[in-house]
């Protein structure tokens, strides 16, 4: 069988590789055996969670100019293998790195590229991807038509299912040309800690809106996601007003999210930024307009202002992680 190559997704703290990626090789193993593309050390952690999740081989390269040049050299790269092993399909997640490297290579290979699959099968003429549309009242099936099948996958959308395999290591030896040279990135944000996870993959995602009154008062945003460790994001107002970076606007045309919980601040939710978070996992609204749109999609909504009910829930917070609540499981004394 052809293969399938998933391009693999890495975390810089701790090093490692991230979720997006386990359900990205789920989604491959529908389609061939899935060779994953590993840029930089094969350190033996990811090699065996790459064979965990069903990575038959492991193609591998450490070289300085994924690193310096991450667009470019991953198309260049993608695009060797695929002209070297033509596979069945290039699966890569559906980030904003990810769209650029798909987009790229598509027009590279001379591709079709179908963008934010939710699901991948194998039809009868090739692989089939499935995308939602219009608030997810419909189920959009496309294929591609020409050429190696390029597609960006919402890998939140997936759940991760491993299948253990035994994966080959191949060490992949290219020269890049120097066009891939021709963009070099100058800057780069330090990892550590206390950096939010991507918008696009993370688990716990606090956004805030018009509601909220003010730059100052978008505050509660950053502290809430802080809290529960996980990411900030905006509305489109809130963007256009200055309250947020427009990386962390949270609609069609900005960033669309799978987390497992949603907590809307002030946000009365508008079709295009529904249509961006509805499929979270659990959604927890809180506006202090009962008939605001975003009470449709939530599984608990809170009518009452975010100034008074965001500070009490930053406490309990606080409290229960000061003293955390017994197990029922648990004895006590």
């Amino acid at each position: 069988m052809r293969p399938v190559l998933v391009l693999v997704d890495r975390t810089a703290t701790p090093p490692g590789v991230c979720r997006s990626t386990c359900a990205l090789l789920t989604l491959a193993r529908r389609l061939g055996p899935p060779m994953a593309v590993l840029c930089g050390p094969s350190d033996a952690a990811s090699v065996a969670l790459l064979g965990r999740f069903g990575a038959a081989t492991i193609a591998t390269i450490a070289r300085g100019e994924l690193d310096q040049h991450p667009a470019a050299a991953r198309v260049e790269l993608l695009s060797h293998l695929a002209r070297r092993t033509t596979p069945a399909a290039v699966l890569v997640a559906s980030h904003r790195l990810g769209q650029e490297i798909a987009a790229r290579l598509a027009a590279r290979l001379g591709s079709g590229l179908v963008s934010d699959a939710v699901d991948l099968r194998m039809g009868a003429d090739g692989p089939v991807a499935v995308q939602s549309a219009l608030l997810g009242a419909y189920r959009v099936e496309s294929s591609v038509t020409r050429g190696i099948p390029v597609f960006t996958v919402r890998a939140d959308a997936v759940a991760p299912t491993a299948a253990p395999m035994e994966p080959d290591v191949q060490r992949v030896h290219l020269n890049f040309p120097s066009a891939v040279r021709a963009v070099r990135r100058i800057t780069r944000r330090p990892a550590g800690s206390e950096l939010p996870p991507e918008l696009a993959t993370a688990a716990v995602v606090v956004a805030g809106g018009r509601g909220l009154g003010s730059r100052q008062s978008f505050g509660l945003v950053d502290a809430l996601a802080k809290a529960l460790h996980g990411t900030p994001g905006g509305s489109h107002t809130a963007t256009e007003l200055g309250w947020c970076p427009r990386r962390e606007q949270i609609d069609q045309v900005g960033t669309i999210v799978h987390p497992r919980l949603y907590l809307a601040l002030g946000i009365s939710g508008s079709v295009r930024h529904r249509a961006a978070m509805r499929h979270a996992e659990t959604i927890v609204a809180i506006d202090r307009n009962p008939r605001a749109p975003i009470f449709d999609v939530a599984d608990l909504g809170v009518v009452g202002d975010v100034h008074r009910v965001v500070p009490e829930l930053l406490a309990e917070i606080s409290r229960r992680k000061a003293y955390p609540m017994i197990s029922h499981n648990e004895e006590t004394t």
